[in-house]
């Protein structure tokens, strides 16, 4: 049985392994582009089993620093939290999304009608970032001044730069340019503060 310590390290991993591996990825396709088109459109195409294994496997990362949470963690209801954004980034996995933004080449900016797999992407992913956003309230709670304020400010910035990127994605005007970017700066907002979150935990 993993130690907690080995649990907690888990979530320190997630952040950076997914991160490097969409800007790895992102840089080797030639037709996207990232401040356009979402992380999840890596997961089309030949090449898509990479975003594939990348959801999948930081989801699990998530899940294990779930449990190591709740066995040494200040709140239950954080790690159920944690659990469900990680349960978020399985089920994204496991679900391939639509194409959006003309990404893929040749294919819409927008589809008429979502497929089955795309819809179930979506409301994986909606449950997830809920989940995320929610567990950087519920962890304010239990720590310094700093880090409420921290945990905070993560959780606004992560649920509103995800409401802009979902604009672009649906095709707003001022916006669809930028989605892509939009929401990498809301990835590495919500990637941070669970970093962050798993290395204070380690050290207290």
């Amino acid at each position: 049985m993993m130690g907690n310590q080995a649990l907690l390290a888990c979530g320190m991993a997630a952040g950076p392994v997914f991160t490097l591996t969409y800007l790895l990825e992102g840089a080797s396709r030639v037709d996207y582009q990232p401040f356009r088109h979402p992380v999840s459109s890596l997961s089309l195409g030949r090449a898509g089993w990479a975003q594939t294994v990348n959801f999948l496997l930081t989801g699990l990362l998530s899940l294990i620093f779930a449990v190591g949470l709740w066995r040494v963690g200040p709140s239950h209801w954080g790690a159920l939290l944690i659990g469900v954004w990680a349960v978020g980034l399985l089920g994204a996995g496991a679900f391939r999304t639509d194409p959006v933004s003309g990404y893929p080449p040749g294919t819409p900016d927008q589809l008429q009608h979502h497929t089955r797999a795309g819809a179930l992407h979506d409301l994986f992913s909606l449950i997830g970032f809920l989940a995320l956003t929610v567990a950087c309230f519920v962890f304010a709670l239990s720590h310094s001044p700093g880090w409420a304020i921290y945990s905070i400010a993560s959780g606004v910035l992560f649920a509103a730069t995800m409401v802009m990127a979902s604009a672009a994605f649906g095709q707003h005007q001022r916006w669809v340019d930028l989605g892509g970017l939009i929401q990498r700066l809301s990835l590495t907002s919500g990637w941070t503060w669970q970093t962050l979150l798993a290395l204070r935990i380690l050290h207290t």
